[in-house]
């Protein structure tokens, strides 16, 4: 079952009277974007700064609507009049930067914030960041100030606030960017397990390629639009399309790319190190 559902959509900051009274051409930030994420799926959207993924992001819990075409969120259309209460408890949205999300003193009181503005009964609310806390293994600095955290606990908290007002579907846009290996690592973790464990339908926006190997499915856009989609395998297996458009591919692909075509024969390229190993061995046995 289709839970995002993107038709055609479209979408420029300037709208067409305000072209007229300006004397201004506005450019589609998207231009016909279509695509569909699953109940239950994790999805990678790829991309280089300012091809509109962050944009796609905004549209995907109605802070943003289209200029044209449709998007629907679990059958509304999100540009259906008093949906958008609806559709924001149905997908929630990380930042990139996690302190623009952290707004109390306290990590169990800034849990707690969604909750307590959708109006859920109080011993609820207690239940709920304890067991969001712990989805996200922060419970124990559950009574410490966020400032005190590292970037990679910080984001988790931040994760941890939006599970504690149970959405269907959870959008992260660039949550690694600002944060060390070993913080991407404990976020990258947390984003998989509740997915795997909770069925949580994931949409993870990174220009991390190496971060969308684990995903279902990969959506790169380019330039506002979609240039491929596909499985991991499917996707960073067009290396050279992907070049062409100045994207990267995961370091391990990129290893077999150039050793294949200096003769190794690789039946296919490896996403995963282990992967790549073995294919090694194999080759050279």
């Amino acid at each position: 079952m289709d839970f995002i559902t993107a038709q055609n959509l479209v979408f420029r900051y300037i709208d067409e009277e305000e072209q007229q009274e300006n004397n201004v051409i506005a450019k589609n930030v998207l231009d016909d974007v279509s695509f569909t994420v699953k109940k239950g799926e994790f999805v990678a959207l790829l991309g280089h700064n300012g091809c509109g993924k962050s944009t796609v992001a905004k549209h995907l819990n109605a802070m943003l609507l289209p200029s044209g075409g449709k998007l629907f969120i679990d059958s509304i259309d999100t540009q259906e009049e008093n949906e958008d209460f609806t559709i924001r408890r149905k997908v929630g949205l990380v930042l990139q930067n996690p302190d623009n999300q952290l707004v109390a003193s306290i990590v169990e009181e800034d849990v707690a914030f969604g909750p307590e503005n959708l109006g859920i009964e109080p011993e609820k609310i207690r239940l709920r960041v304890d067991e969001a806390l712990k989805a996200v293994d922060m419970y124990e600095y559950r009574n410490q100030p966020p400032h005190k955290l590292s970037g990679g606990q910080k984001q988790r908290v931040a994760i941890a606030g939006i599970i504690a007002m149970e959405p269907d579907c959870i959008v992260l846009d660039e949550p690694t960017a600002m944060l060390d290996p070993k913080g991407r690592e404990e976020v990258m973790n947390t984003i998989r397990k509740l997915n795997k464990e909770k069925g949580i339908t994931i949409v993870l926006i990174t220009h991390y390629m190496d971060e969308a190997v684990d995903a279902d499915r990969v959506i790169v856009m380019d330039n506002g639009k979609i240039l491929t989609q596909g499985t991991p395998r499917e996707v960073f297996s067009q290396v050279e399309l992907l070049k062409r458009h100045r994207l990267d591919v995961p370091q391990v692909t990129e290893l077999c790319y150039k050793l294949r075509a200096c003769g190794v024969e690789f039946d296919e390229l490896a996403l995963h190190s282990d992967e790549c190993i073995s294919k090694l061995v194999e080759v050279l046995s």
